[in-house]
Formats: C-alpha cells, structure tokens, sequence
C-alpha cells in the first residue's frame, strides 16, 4: 500500500498517462471534412435592376441560387408552372434557403398588366397571395367575353372593392412601374413566358418539378 507521500506522485504519473492516450487518439482519428456551403449568388448588369416599384423577393438573401422569372398573368403556361412547379420550387429550394426568388411582370396584353397592377396594389406582403390566385383562377376571368368584371369579381375575394378596382387601375405610376419591368426584360431577350435567369442562366418554358431539379441540383454541388 502506497504511503501518503507518495499519492501526489502516482496522481501526476495517472495524469501524464492519462493524457497521452488521449493524445494518441487524437492523432489516429481520422479528420472529417467539413461540408461547404455554395456562396450566395448575386445578380449583376441588368437583370440586377429593379423596377420601379422594387422586387418582391422571396427566400433567403445567402442563397447560392437566385431565380428571376418573367411572367404574364394570362399565360396559361406560366399559370401551369404556379400550379405545379413553382409550390415543389418553393417547398424543396426557397423555403429551405436554397433559392430566392422574385417574380417580374411581363405583360403580354392589357388584361395581364391590369391583374399585375391589382397585385401590386394589394400590397407588399399580399403580391405573391395574389398573383397565386389570380394564376390559379386565370380560366375564369384571363379569357372571358368582359375579362374586367370578370377580373373585379376575382379579386374581391382578396378584399378590392369596385372603388379601390378602378382606382388601382387608373393609377399611373404603377401603369408605368409595371411596362417598365417587361421594357427591361425584353432588352434581357425575353420573348415568351415563363423564362427564368437562374443564376443568370436563361431558361424558358414552364419547368415541372424534374427539370427544376435537373437545373437546380448541380448548382448546389459546385
């Protein structure tokens, strides 16, 4: 049996072993690479410019993937896209910080700049709730014998009145915010609806949820 004064000793001894093993198990751990996460991409010459009412974005501002699409409110393509492609878009890639996303209008007739100027009118944290009922409803007012009735009669289900109606759609200023953002696309080489500019990379066609991940699964490998 070890003697009191020897205690001391055999506990630094005990230490020193001790922490020599753990030494040598920190070497002969392997080391385990740390995951990287793609930059953020940032839009750059004239598909980084706004409008004059501003992008309504949508997702994480580091997201390695920006997403731009032009669209028209009566084309029935891009109201095939909202309905399929764009909820498996926003489930798997916006809302997961993987993607941000911003609308811009591309009118192709007046009934399409009026639905869009309605949007904006709703208000910021409304344009998207809107434009979503608008492109999902599109059969019932885009093509009807008095496409502005019927237009009326849509979005009083968002809360628009004959007043706040035919005063949205006299307004000038988001008249001209809105043809603006479509003169800006057409200089961009945007000729059909939907195109999209993923990571500045033009894409058109209404995209099913397969080809957006065909286009979107190699850029977050990079």
């Amino acid at each position: 049996m070890s003697s009191p004064t020897n205690l001391p000793r055999m506990i630094l001894r005990s230490t020193l072993a001790a922490f020599s093993v753990a030494a040598l198990c920190l070497v002969s751990v392997p080391a385990f690479a740390q995951e990287t996460k793609p930059a953020p991409y940032a839009l750059s010459g004239e598909l980084a410019k706004a409008g004059p009412l501003g992008d309504q974005w949508q997702g994480s501002a580091d997201a390695p993937i920006t997403i731009v699409e032009y669209a028209s409110m009566t084309c029935t393509h891009c109201a095939s896209f909202h309905e399929n492609g764009y909820p498996a878009l926003k489930a798997k890639y916006i809302d997961t910080g993987k993607v941000r996303f911003t609308l811009r209008e591309f009118p192709f007739d007046p009934v399409a700049t009026a639905a869009f100027m309605l949007a904006r009118c709703s208000g910021d944290g409304h344009y998207y709730a809107m434009t979503d009922m608008l492109f999902k409803s599109q059969k019932t007012w885009a093509f009807s014998e008095n496409p502005a009735e019927a237009l009326l009669n849509t979005v009083k289900q968002a809360g628009f009145t004959q007043d706040t109606f035919n005063t949205c759609l006299k307004d000038q200023r988001i008249y001209d915010a809105v043809n603006e953002v479509k003169g800006r696309g057409e200089k961009l080489g945007v000729d059909s609806t939907p195109t999209f500019f993923i990571n500045g990379k033009k894409v058109s066609g209404a995209m099913s949820p397969k080809e957006i991940d065909a286009q979107l699964e190699p850029l977050l490998k990079q």
